[in-house]
């Protein structure tokens, strides 16, 4: 039976769910929905309303050719959200940018109340508050100010940047002109319900000073009289670290509450009683020193700050408080899944609430702290929302499978199985993965195998990803292994550890012990395997071709390969240079083995990639066809191919260039791991 796994077409234009927010009553859920446009170029956003009973269907709530996102509700019930739709109240060759607009709970249309060129970054609304991030020119004097110099600098066509900090740009798009402000406004309520047309929030800067990529994240009062937000601080050499500091929204008057050179403070989650706040220490890494991270609790009376949960070797993902302020919601990746964890105060105890062989993302509780409201994933369905017993997980004392309540997006069928495997290696660990299994794969039929290494690598094969989908693969019949080698999260601080600065190492030896696992399996193809990753997995793809020539077909996708080249011209350079050292630039690069290389490859990269940055691929390119050992065929051509994307990033995001992407894949592991002819994407020309 057909699943829409079979045709890219089909699967690229499954809805996807992302984003939730409960509003304070506790009676609606909204989350976001993406559909693909008439074109099939780009996804569309709109917004959709959950019933929290699981008994009424999903229900649309907007619908532009813009789209709608980042959903969050008011104290009053409204529903605050961004979109570029166009101002009714604007000349018609304005062109929209991304604005905040407001759905008043009553119904009717929304207003928008929030238009700035230089747009928004997070928003949070409390009491009668918004506060939000909003970049701004350094000449502005004011918000009409920052608005005609980007108006002038878009008219006369004017794309320059100076600089005077560092980074300079993030992922795909570059930093800058001008710097990230804090700036507050009133809820303009009252204006609303006398139905006054236009209104619009009237901003106050709280950082009048701010230096660029200076305020990060932030944590809006319950009240809305302060927040407490990252600060990002210039050290030397490039280097950064952050502290967490207090901001009045009344004046901006601002007090320092954690500041530790040498230390990374940042998540701030204050509590609903404003008495306290947890947030997340790091360590800066060292070569030596691995990733650690340790939950502290500041008490804001007297300024006392503790390790909390000292027991508990898991690293918060997302999180959200008990409406008394007694604990917090948290969640965390662990043993290839992501689970709900408690962090109880009074016992300073964290508890899992769910048995779900699945991860868990934007936790909500209701008002009356009975329910926990989450999407919920894994490599068997996209997310969903669900809800959490969080009565019956206290009063068993045991974790709790999570309900599923009538979604906008259902869950696709898929074309096979999901099953888990492990190992033990040579220093005791054990190494685990998921291996999805095409239907009908036994010992008479077995699958030939893709090794598939997530990215990070400070990552985990824990939930569904549209972009990085096995089940495309299985359902042409391949097996797809998902393992967690060493620098995997949610196995411990040591697990991270065992790979630090070691990346030619552990990570490679678990992942060949894991593959050595998976095609001693009667339904497994030993003799026809493949490998490939993305970004770290990219790199470890380089690594693997230098080091064996076990798989038939490699894929390399945005990788690492000349580690010296790398540093120095990725986004975050000061982040990269404090985990290397000499020794893993020495020992640890790919292309010092090139000439080891005798697998084809095929070379992924786009020209947007500032993470990883092109530079790499069109090495790693000249250097297989100028250096490795694999023959040219009988007309001279080399078995390797390079896939570019000139306007694409890491990812590879827009769905034409994906359904090239994966037809690119198809055709190549076709040819080299089936030995059977596949025609390459068309529009390839």
């Amino acid at each position: 039976m057909a699943t829409p796994f079979d045709d890219i077409d089909v699967y690229l234009a499954l809805p996807r769910c992302s984003g939730l927010s409960l509003s304070p009553d506790g009676t609606r859920l909204v989350t976001t929905v993406a559909t693909l446009n008439s074109k099939r170029t780009q996804y569309r956003n709109a917004l959709w309303e959950v019933d929290p009973t699981g008994t009424e269907p999903a229900r649309r709530l907007t619908r532009s050719r813009k789209g709608e996102s980042s959903a969050l509700f008011t104290d009053a019930g409204d529903l605050l959200f961004t979109s570029a739709r166009p101002d009714p109240d604007a000349d018609d060759d304005d062109e929209p940018t991304a604005a905040l607009w407001l759905l008043p709970a009553g119904g009717g249309e929304a207003r928008l109340i929030g238009n700035r060129l230089g747009g928004y970054g997070k928003v949070q609304t409390r009491s009668t508050q918004v506060l939000a991030a909003a970049p701004r020119l350094a000449a502005s004097t004011d918000e009409a100010d920052d608005d005609r110099r980007r108006k002038e600098r878009k008219d006369n066509s004017v794309s320059a940047i100076l600089h005077a900090s560092y980074p300079v740009r993030h992922w795909d798009h570059d930093l800058g002109p001008g710097s990230q402000h804090l700036s507050a406004a009133d809820l303009p309520t009252s204006a609303l319900e006398a139905g006054d047309d236009p209104v619009r929030l009237d901003l106050r800067d709280l950082t009048p000073t701010a230096s660029a990529h200076q305020w990060e994240d932030f944590d809006l009062a319950s009240d809305g009289s302060f927040a407490v937000a990252v600060e990002s601080r210039i050290g030397t050499a490039g280097d950064r670290y952050s502290r967490l500091v207090r901001i009045d929204l009344a004046d901006g008057g601002s007090t320092v509450l954690v500041d530790e050179p040498g230390v990374e403070a940042y998540e701030p989650w204050l509590s609903p009683d404003r008495t306290r706040l947890l947030f997340s220490r790091a360590p800066l890494t060292t070569p030596e020193l691995s990733a650690r991270q340790e939950l502290h609790l500041l008490d804001l009376g007297t300024g006392a700050s503790q390790r909390v949960a000292t027991e508990w070797d898991r690293w918060p993902t997302g999180h959200a408080w008990l409406p008394d302020s007694s604990g917090i919601i948290l969640t965390a990746d662990e043993n290839g899944r992501g689970p709900i964890f408690l962090f109880d105060l009074a016992s300073a105890t964290v508890t899992r609430l769910t048995s779900d062989d699945a991860s868990f993302t934007d936790p909500q509780v209701s008002p009356d702290g009975r329910w926990v409201y989450a999407l919920r994933t894994s490599y068997a369905a996209p997310s969903e929302v669900v809800r959490i017993d969080l009565d019956a997980a206290r009063s068993t004392g045991a974790p709790v499978a999570s309900e599923l309540l009538r979604n906008p997006a259902p869950a696709p069928e898929l074309p096979g199985t999901l099953t888990e495997i492990s190992t033990t290696v040579a220093d005791g660990s054990t190494v685990r993965a998921w291996l999805a299994l095409p239907s009908g794969a036994d010992a008479e039929r077995p699958a030939p195998l893709l090794l598939w290494i997530h990215g990070g690598p400070l990552s985990s094969w824990n939930g569904w990803s549209w972009r990085w989908c096995p089940w495309l693969l299985v359902a042409q019949g391949y097996a797809v292994l998902l393992p967690d080698p060493a620098l995997s999260t949610g196995y411990g601080e040591d697990f991270v550890a065992r790979g630090w600065s070691r990346w030619g190492a552990e990570p490679f030896t678990d992942l060949m012990a894991i593959t050595d696992t998976a095609v001693a399996r009667d339904d497994i193809d030993a003799s026809r395997t493949a490998a490939m990753g993305g970004s770290f997995g990219g790199y470890m793809a380089n690594w693997v071709a230098g080091h064996t020539d076990r798989f038939r077909a490699i894929v390399s996708h945005a990788s690492l390969w000349s580690l010296d080249q790398f540093g120095p011209t990725t986004d975050h350079a000061y982040y990269w240079a404090r985990e290397v050292g000499e020794a893993m630039l020495r020992e640890h690069s790919p292309h010092s083995y090139v000439e080891q290389i005798r697998t084809p490859m095929l070379v992924v990269h786009g020209d947007r990639d500032y993470r990883v940055p092109i530079g790499e691929g069109l090495r790693l390119w000249w250097e297989l066809l100028s250096r490795s050992q694999l023959a040219l065929d009988a007309e001279g051509r080399t078995p390797h191919r390079f896939l570019y994307f000139p306007d694409e990033n890491h990812w590879v995001l827009s769905p034409q260039h994906a359904a090239i992407w994966y037809g690119t894949v198809s055709a190549f592991l076709a040819e080299h791991v089936l030995g059977e002819a596949q025609d390459y994407p068309e529009l390839l020309g």
